[in-house]
């Protein structure tokens, strides 16, 4: 059968032809939609990144503020330093250029890759992950020389901190390192590479020695080719410090020491400011700036000398005799006449227990000044039981023992001033009364710091004060409390010390150029064994058996006095160890003797006795 078509009279669908319309208006009005989006609606933001795929920005690092000492001198400066940073944008192969960096480095590749897989999660892809913060200059110009072939690396230059003042400042500065991922989360200021202060002054005032960054746009290429920079925002270095130290009397004392481990405060009673601050042993800050190596931490962190460790404020001790110059003033406040005589026979006993006198045939008859003159124990294991150690608590803390002196350092220690409740939550036990004995002598559970027997000895002299320990110059004196001496006793106080010193246990401090008031004290470190008859000498101990060595004292000269605190580990008795360094700090602060002089006048208030 065939079929025939109507050619003229046909007439297609008109539904396809409807379709095909509303197919070419729906593509038209998503075009003009998608258009309109674009164009209008997010047209300034593309147009600004694209403004941004042009422009790239860079830090500008601001200097860390300078310190200096008191005469201007600077112990801590900004020397410049060459990095190398990696643009992720920029790089063609990655894995390869980490490679060559190694090379360059003497790096292993997996230490370089897991620090750059660190740092690349916190920074976009063309800004740059600081790969090394510190180059030596001879490799600093052979990278320079290939850097061509290794498109994404670039050298970057910032300021490296610097400690020309030596050891004998380590502990006062601390050091500054890069911020760790801690840090850098607290801290939104912070960026990666940047370095904080990480101890000492360098740690407290960061907020002041940092300064603020700046800000350069840099224009770049479609291959990220600086095509020229401007400066939009320039940095702010950080404030300049002045402390109140005096670095060359550091250094003097500091040698005065030499070998021995201990601590040296030199102090101006009426406004507290310190003028020397000495540690030994000591480390080089420097160590930790550019990184520290395994092995150099290792040594440092296990030296059994404890080089890290600041022992003015963060290492605590018995003051041995030296605090019998707070249990004088505690006898004062309590009505005990400076007159009355207390006769030791070398030793007393309580219980099964004997608590010896230093001095095996005793003292005979002492009253106060006496005590203080020749340090004798049983004086105060007498007078001491009569108070009792309630006390003696209460009146140590009034005088600032047990807590932080307040000086700007971090890790100040408070000290311990031993009491009923502190022993009953320690060792839930009751308090017996042969500890209130070994408490009266500066011994048994009670520990101090050198600075803190530096503040209460200032406040001696002062008017009561208790003064906080500045080290900056600029900060104005402050007094945290008042020891609840009268003037009376405070004067018979001192002028025991300087009887002592004259006559007694710390007149090896005796010269005619100034007058001086000291009391040496000795810290037991194990219980006092017996040769035979006699005591065990020190140098038949062990070295860290051996009893620590105090000496508190004072000088005043051309009207002005100044604290000097003495404390030396394991170093045997006070004024045998401690007085003789004391004596020469004196030598150093006093140097020459000027021409006619006759001598300071007498401290007020003070008594001679003959």
């Amino acid at each position: 059968m065939k079929i025939q078509l109507d050619h003229e009279g046909y007439q297609p669908p008109k539904s396809g032809l409807v379709l095909l319309q509303c197919l070419v208006g729906a593509l038209f009005f998503i075009f003009v939609t998608r258009f309109w989006y674009l164009q209008i609606h997010k047209g300034e933001d593309f147009a600004r990144q694209a403004q941004n795929n042009r422009l790239r920005y860079e830090r500008v690092y601001a200097s860390r503020g300078l310190i200096r000492d008191v005469n201007g001198e600077v112990l801590a400066e900004n020397r410049p330093a060459f990095g190398l940073a990696l643009i992720r944008e920029d790089c063609r192969d990655i894995s390869a250029t980490l490679a060559q960096v190694g090379l360059w480095l003497d790096m292993p590749f997996d230490q370089l890759f897991a620090r750059y897989q660190q740092d690349i999660r916190k920074v976009k892809p063309f800004e740059p992950v600081l790969l090394i913060s510190d180059m030596p200059f001879e490799l600093v110009a052979r990278i320079e020389a290939e850097l061509m072939r290794w498109p994404g690396l670039e050298i970057v230059t910032r300021s490296k901190r610097h400690y020309p003042g030596g050891n004998e400042f380590a502990h006062i500065l601390g050091y500054v390192a890069e911020a760790n991922e801690k840090e850098l989360a607290a801290d939104a200021y912070l960026s990666l590479g940047d370095t904080v202060g990480k101890q000492g002054l360098e740690y407290v005032l960061e907020q002041r020695l940092r300064g603020r960054k700046g800000k350069y746009s840099v224009e770049v290429d479609v291959l990220g080719r600086s095509l020229g920079k401007t400066l939009d925002e320039g940095p702010q270095n950080g404030e300049n410090v002045q402390l109140c130290l005096d670095a060359e009397l550091q250094r003097k004392i500091a040698g005065v020491l030499g070998e021995a481990t201990g601590s040296v405060v030199v102090m101006e009673p009426g406004t507290g400011r310190l003028r020397a601050l000495v540690t030994t042993p000591s480390y080089d800050n420097n160590l930790f700036v550019g990184g520290l190596s395994s092995k150099t931490w290792t040594e440092l962190r296990d030296n059994p000398h404890h080089p890290l460790q600041n022992r003015a404020i963060q290492s605590v001790y018995p003051p041995g005799s030296v605090w019998k110059l707070m249990m004088a003033g505690l006898f004062l406040k309590e009505g005990v006449s400076p007159s009355l005589r207390i006769n030791c026979t070398g030793a007393i006993t309580l219980g099964n227990r004997v608590f010896r006198c230093w001095r095996k045939i005793g003292h005979a008859g002492v009253d106060m000044t006496s005590s203080l003159m020749q340090s004798c124990d049983v004086y105060y294991y007498v007078l001491g039981e009569k108070m009792g150690i309630d006390r003696i608590d209460a009146f140590a803390r009034a005088c600032g023992f047990g807590a932080p002196t307040g000086i700007d350092l971090p890790y100040e220690k408070s000290g311990l001033v031993p009491s009923r409740p502190w022993k009953r939550r320690r060792t839930g036990e009751a308090w017996y009364r042969g500890e209130t004995l070994n408490v009266s002598i500066g011994q048994g559970y009670t520990l101090v710091t050198p600075l803190q027997m530096a503040t209460f000895v200032s406040a001696l002299l002062n008017g009561g004060k208790l003064m906080k320990p500045l080290l900056l110059a600029t900060d104005a004196p402050e007094t945290r409390g008042e020891i609840p001496y009268t003037d009376q006793a405070r004067a018979f106080v001192l002028e025991g010390m300087r009887l002592t010193a004259e006559q007694g246990t710390a007149r090896v401090l005796r010269r005619n150029d100034a007058v001086i008031g000291g009391k040496t004290g000795t810290a037991q470190v194990v219980r006092i064994r017996m040769v035979g008859e006699r005591r065990q000498r020190t140098d038949e101990m062990a070295y860290f058996e051996r009893d620590h060595a105090w000496i508190a004292s004072w000088g005043r000269r051309n009207g002005e006095d100044l604290v000097v605190i003495v404390m030396l580990e394991h170093a045997g008795g006070g004024s045998s160890a401690a007085g003789p360094v004391a004596r020469k700090v004196y030598d150093v602060l006093y140097n020459v003797t000027p021409a006619g002089f006759v001598g300071p006048p007498e401290p007020a208030g003070f008594r001679r006795v003959s």
